[in-house]
């Protein structure tokens, strides 16, 4: 759940954001509809240099039994103190950990990497030559070379530092899972960046979510099976009704993929 001003929101590339309901409601919803976990993002805090909205996770955690990951605005060990203290399970940072990575080290060692998850907003940058970009990692796509650049301030701003070097980066320093977030797919519901998952995962020893692109259950089936994802994430194919996740869940099973079926 992307959420801004206290309600859930969802866009394409980050942008162009519409209403899609209360985060209570929809956290109690999904929760009964057998989600493994909620994920809550507050897509605008970094940018608008503020603090999370703690009495929104707060609600929002008293009406879960499942595994809860927030993030957005989280500066400094306090903060991250403070949202486990209001509920949540798990911590996602993203633009603290890109200006500051030892904040990771940290705060796995303070609260355990169990609940330490890097979160990293992506978008492809294409080359003709991967001579022209030294020291990235670049990769053949059907739309040609690229690479892939980190994120930050809620996708508004391009650091230039090599997204798959730093989804390994993350992990060394002590970051239990990878949640891998693109710009370029994210709302498109055209399917995942597949490519880039499947670099990452075969990089990293941590559990991989891949984010950013679900239109049907088949995207979701490529993003484990071609993406080597560990677990996948959603929205506006649930947000909007055009699937449930037991609907989801009965096709992953029927293709082999272990899920909690209740």
């Amino acid at each position: 759940m992307d959420v801004k001003d206290g309600r859930v929101v969802k866009g394409v590339g980050f942008q162009r954001l519409r209403d899609a309901g209360d985060p209570v409601e929809l956290a109690a919803y999904y929760d009964a509809e057998g989600a493994d976990e909620l994920v809550f993002l507050d897509v605008s805090a970094s940018h608008e240099r503020r603090d999370i909205l703690l009495d929104v996770v707060k609600r929002t955690a008293e009406v879960l039994f499942i595994p809860f990951m927030v993030g957005g605005g989280i500066r400094s060990l306090h903060d991250i103190r403070e949202i486990l203290y209001h509920g949540a399970d798990k911590i996602a940072v993203n633009t603290a950990a890109v200006e500051e990575p030892f904040l990771i080290r940290e705060a796995a060692e303070m609260f355990g990497s169990q609940c330490i998850v890097a979160s990293i907003d992506v978008k492809r940058v294409y080359v003709e030559d991967e001579r022209l970009a030294p020291g990235k990692v670049v990769l053949d796509t059907p739309s040609g070379k690229c690479w892939w650049d980190v994120y930050i301030y809620g996708g508004r701003e391009a650091v230039g530092i090599d997204a798959v070097q730093w989804a390994e980066m993350a992990a060394a320093l002590g970051a239990g899972e990878i949640v891998a977030s693109s710009l370029d797919f994210d709302g498109t519901q055209q399917g995942y960046d597949n490519i880039y998952l499947r670099e990452v995962s075969e990089r990293v020893m941590v559990p991989l979510i891949a984010s950013s692109g679900a239109g049907n259950p088949e995207h979701i089936l490529e993003a484990i099976t071609e993406g080597k994802a560990d677990a996948v994430l959603a929205a506006s194919i649930f947000h909007y009704g055009t699937y449930t996740i037991r609907k989801v869940k009965k096709y992953l099973a029927t293709h082999g993929i272990p899920v909690r079926l209740e």
